[in-house]
């Protein structure tokens, strides 16, 4: 099996590499490993240190820890939610600013939770707040009388007399 992780980890390394656009040559220049060694590691030749996966993710900006589950060094956890693999996908972001953003986002889930707020709940209020008529108890709102139709302002001014 472990063989197999190592022929894995190099096609996901090109697969990644290829969908960034990316030539060999260039991947190895902003990561900093040699052009031959990067060839090998993506042919399955070699199998790459935690180290050297680092630095391939920093250049493929890509989340170290998604080689590191791919090469077996990690455990995979378990799977994500449309947000969390939507910022980790994110290119436009640092891998700093990922972190922060799904930290962020586990301490909602978590605040939840302990509230007895589930998923369904909170979906369920999303709709019905869409679908909803306009309350009719809510409070008016004051509107400056200039900028009210001629109509609303007779109203207004109904109303005033008779309170």
């Amino acid at each position: 099996m472990a063989g197999s992780k190592v022929g894995s980890i190099g096609e996901y390394i090109r697969e990644q590499r290829t969908r960034a656009k990316i030539s060999l040559r260039q991947l190895a220049d902003v990561s900093g490993i040699s052009n031959p060694y990067l060839s090998q590691i993506e042919r399955g030749l070699r199998k790459p240190s935690a180290e050297i996966l680092q630095q391939i993710a920093k250049g493929l900006r890509i989340s170290a820890e998604a080689l590191y589950v791919q090469a077996g060094i990690l455990e995979e956890r378990e799977s994500d939610t449309d947000v969390q693999a939507a910022v980790r996908a994110d290119g436009l972001l640092t891998e700093r600013q990922k972190q922060v953003l799904l930290d962020i986002y586990a301490s909602f889930l978590k605040e939840n939770e302990a509230t007895g707020v589930l998923g369904a709940d909170i979906a369920e209020s999303a709709e019905s707040a869409e679908s909803a008529e306009p309350r009719q108890d809510a409070p008016e709102q004051d509107v400056p009388e200039q900028d009210m139709p001629e109509q609303t302002r007779a109203e207004q001014n109904g109303k005033e007399e008779v309170g």
